[in-house]
């Protein structure tokens, strides 16, 4: 998968192309399901599959002053992105003088005279343009006058909910796992690092991990039954825990941080700069300031129970015959 990062950038003979666009965070299960059409009508049309996203996300530019945290940052969202059979991506930097660009303006130098669109696919609440001006029907017309035809998705449900980014950011929120998994169509992970200042060195050997501060998207205060990915690739360790993500109020003044107890641990290579992926599958409870730092100690090795018995039951789960394991 190709990425460019201007328009500058697409070379001047791309095309012709099947196009979706929009900010695709979280990349859930309604978004591939776009994709995936695109994808099917570009190898069919003998064309080009190609998402148009903007970096950085608009909120982020027109309401700076509310930040969005992110399901999925833009290097995660890029590396999702790379499975779903895309030839291209094109990132198109957003800023205040980009947003004032018209929704005919865009049709005419993005779709057709760059991409050389052939059809563009969107959910049935797609707007784009200056101040969100045109709708589906207004890319319709406008489609006409520059070659392409608008194919247009219904919102995908799931039970009586719509997936929707900002759906999925509000059940993160709740803690709710369950529901996340169910509508991104994987668990729900963080990428991050050590935190600094632990006194991580070459030969770690402390079964527990603190991830540096994260901008972006976390779960609800409470603990959680995790998996931790420590580094990349063949020589990636993952381990089994239960962590706790809040302001550990039992020692006085508050102190955020997301803090893993590694099940079965061993001694492993970690510096400040080893890369992290944290994978949430269950809370277990919400935050709770307890009497003393013993009642706490005790609270841990129960919740350290919890998540092992979970893990069991995962295991038993995908050793069942003609099971189909969770994640």
């Amino acid at each position: 998968m190709i990425v460019f990062r201007s328009l500058a950038e697409v070379p001047a003979d791309f095309g012709p192309s099947i196009v979706t666009i929009g900010n695709f965070d979280g990349l859930h299960c309604g978004h591939r399901t776009v994709i995936t059409e695109v994808v099917a009508r570009a190898r069919k049309k003998n064309a080009k599959a190609i998402l148009v996203t903007l970096d950085p996300h608009p909120a982020r530019v027109l309401r700076p002053e509310f930040p969005l945290r992110l399901i999925t940052p833009l290097d995660v969202k890029l590396e999702l992105l790379a499975d779903t059979g895309l030839d291209a991506v094109l990132l198109l930097p957003f800023t205040q003088e980009f947003s004032r660009t018209t929704a005919r303006t865009f049709c005419e130098t993005v779709l057709r005279d760059t991409l050389h669109a052939a059809e563009v696919h969107e959910g049935e609440n797609f707007r784009f343009g200056y101040g969100a001006e045109a709708d589906m029907h207004s890319l319709e017309s406008l489609g006409n006058g520059c070659g392409f035809t608008a194919h247009i998705f219904a919102p995908l449900t799931m039970g009586r909910q719509t997936v929707s980014s900002s759906r999925i950011r509000t059940v993160i929120g709740e803690g709710n796992m369950s529901a996340a998994r169910h509508m991104l169509g994987r668990p729900f992970a963080v990428d991050s690092t050590p935190a600094r200042g632990r006194g991580y060195g070459t030969q770690y050997a402390v079964p527990t991990i603190n991830l540096a501060p994260y901008a972006d998207l976390l779960p609800a205060n409470g603990v959680y039954v995790t998996d931790l990915r420590v580094g990349t690739g063949a020589s990636a360790i993952t381990f089994e825990g239960a962590t706790n993500i809040g302001n550990r109020p039992t020692f006085g003044e508050d102190s955020f941080a997301v803090e893993t107890y590694l099940l079965r641990f061993h001694p492993i290579p970690l510096d400040e700069q080893t890369p992290l992926r944290m994978t949430f599958h269950k809370r277990l409870r919400e935050e709770k300031k307890w009497p003393s730092p013993e009642a706490l100690k005790a609270q841990i090795g129960q919740d350290v129970a919890r998540a092992e018995r979970w893990f069991h039951l995962r295991k038993a789960l995908a050793r069942a015959p003609g099971a189909t394991r969770s994640r």
